[in-house]
């Protein structure tokens, strides 16, 4: 299966804006997610992160988090993504995960340092800003 070579979609109400450049091993999320169908929207989005993975379509992946707000099936979609990247810097790849939060959001910033937990492989980076 070839890879695309990028996803990019503008945020809306519900979903945040993405851009997945799979051949810069580039990817963003940003914004707020809560989509009526968060399978939908990030079954591509994972799909084609896997496949890019599997591929080693890049030698270094680079993936931004910078969500002020997302639901329960936002947090599960991230976590199957998260699972792919740390896999992927498991059997060798360079893997930067950035969670980017407002320094005055402490939800953002424990979601972060939750998911944080998760790896061992990858380079987690929280990255507070004002």
């Amino acid at each position: 299966m070839a890879v695309v070579e990028s996803i990019q979609h503008e945020a809306t109400d519900r979903t945040p804006a993405v851009l997945f450049d799979f051949a810069a091993g580039q990817y963003r999320l940003a914004g707020e997610s809560y989509p009526e169908d968060a399978a939908s929207f990030y079954g591509p989005l994972t799909l084609g992160l896997r496949q890019s993975l599997e591929d080693q379509v890049s030698d270094e992946v680079e993936f931004t988090v910078e969500m002020i707000y997302f639901n329960s099936s936002t947090a599960k979609a991230l976590m199957n993504m998260f699972q792919l990247l740390e896999h992927a810097a498991e059997s060798g790849a360079v893997v930067r995960i950035n969670w980017c939060y407002h320094v005055d959001d402490e939800t953002m910033e424990e979601f972060g340092e939750d998911f944080s937990e998760d790896f061992v492989h990858a380079e987690y980076r929280m990255c507070p800003q004002s």
